[in-house]
C-alpha cells in the first residue's frame, strides 16, 4: 500500500528497480553479447549506485536472462494462443507456419522502436551455457506444442528425424532473421522488408518452402 504522502512503497521501489535492470540488461546483452557484459555494467546502465543490485534482485546471470525472456515470452504466448485458436483444426501448412512466425514479429511491432529482444534472443541462442534457459522457457508453451502437432499432421510423409531437423532449421532462421532486421533498424541501414508484418510474410514463405522440400533418403 502506498504511504499517505504518496511516496512509493518499498515493494514498488523494488519493482521499479527490477524493471530498470531488466531493460538495461536486455539492451546491453543484445548490443554487446552475454559474456562481454558484467553485473556492474548493468547496474550502472540501470542507474543503480550499488554494483550488487543485479545479484540482489535476480541472483545469477541465468536467472537474469530467464527474467528478461519471461517478460517478453508471456506476451508472445498470448498472441500465439489467439492465432492458434483462430485456425482451430486447420490442415494447411501455411497457417501453422504463420502461427510459428507472426507472434514474435507482432510483439516486436507492438513494442515499438527501438527493440532489443530479437538480438537478445540470438545472443542467448548462441551461448552454450544459457541457451537451455530459452529452450526450457519456450518448450513449456502450450500453444507451441499445438503448432508442432499441427505441422506434423500436415507432413505425414516426413520421418520423425527429418521433422526434428527442420524444426531446428526453422528456429535458426526465425531467430537470426528477426535479429538481423532489428539490428538493421538500430543501425538505420536498409532492410529487405518495409515492416515487421512484411518481414513475417517473407519468413513464412521461406519456411513453408523449407518444410515442403523433398527429403533425400540416404538409407
Amino acid at each position: 500500500m502506498n504511504k499517505i504522502d504518496g511516496n512509493p512503497s518499498r515493494a514498488e521501489r523494488a519493482h521499479a528497480t527490477r524493471e530498470l535492470i531488466l531493460t538495461a540488461a536486455e539492451r546491453l546483452f543484445a548490443e554487446h553479447g552475454l559474456l562481454a557484459v558484467s553485473n556492474r555494467q548493468v547496474s550502472e546502465a540501470a542507474g543503480q549506485g550499488n554494483n550488487t543490485a543485479v545479484g540482489y534482485h535476480f541472483g545469477t546471470k541465468a536467472d537474469l536472462v530467464r527474467a528478461i525472456a519471461r517478460r517478453h515470452l508471456a506476451q508472445i504466448e498470448e498472441i500465439r494462443q489467439r492465432m492458434v485458436a483462430d485456425i482451430s483444426d486447420q490442415t494447411e501448412i501455411r497457417a501453422w507456419v504463420s502461427c510459428l512466425v507472426r507472434p514474435m514479429t507482432v510483439h516486436l511491432a507492438e513494442v515499438g522502436s527501438p527493440t532489443w529482444f530479437g538480438r537478445f534472443g540470438a545472443q542467448v541462442m548462441t551461448d552454450p551455457t544459457l541457451r537451455p534457459v530459452i529452450i526450457e522457457e519456450t518448450q513449456s508453451s502450450p500453444s507451441l506444442a499445438r503448432i508442432v502437432a499441427g505441422l506434423n499432421a500436415c507432413l505425414p510423409d516426413l520421418s520423425d528425424d527429418v521433422r526434428a531437423e527442420r524444426f531446428h532449421m526453422a528456429r535458426q532462421l526465425l531467430v537470426h532473421m528477426v535479429a538481423e532486421r532489428e539490428r538493421a533498424l538500430a543501425d538505420n541501414t536498409p532492410t529487405p522488408r518495409a515492416s515487421w508484418h512484411h518481414t513475417a510474410a517473407g519468413l513464412v514463405d521461406a519456411l513453408v518452402g523449407l518444410w515442403l522440400a523433398p527429403a533425400t533418403n540416404d538409407s
